[in-house]
């Protein structure tokens, strides 16, 4: 049986660029210090996140899921930091703000459960 031809009713088409990108994570990079060396905990971690996502790191144990999301929120151990890489938070570099500059972004901006 031969059906005609439906047209599909796009709706709204959706522009990349009309996504705004709330986080976008560059080349991360996060080391820690320990004795006898340094271990790479993060190495090379890239992600976008849009404006109202909700989202889920997922990846087994020891992955570096925790790290990252860490390094984000620059929360580390002491003996910890990025050596490498951006955390852009709307359009701005988390990884070059002071501490006092962090602790305002912490809780008025962003947020994590771990």
């Amino acid at each position: 049986m031969h059906q005609p031809h439906r047209r599909r009713n796009p709706g709204r088409a959706r522009s990349t660029a009309a996504v705004s990108e709330l986080l976008r994570i560059e080349d991360l990079h996060t080391q820690f210090h320990v004795h006898g060396g340094t271990v790479k905990a993060v190495d090379g971690v890239n992600l976008t996140i849009p404006a109202k996502a909700t989202v889920g790191l997922v990846g087994e144990s020891g992955s570096g899921k925790s790290i990252t999301a860490l390094s984000i929120m620059r929360l580390l151990e002491k003996n910890g930091r990025i050596t490498a890489g951006h955390v852009w938070f709307r359009d701005r570099d988390l990884v070059g703000l002071t501490e006092e500059e962090m602790r305002d972004v912490r809780g008025n901006d962003v947020s994590m459960i771990f």
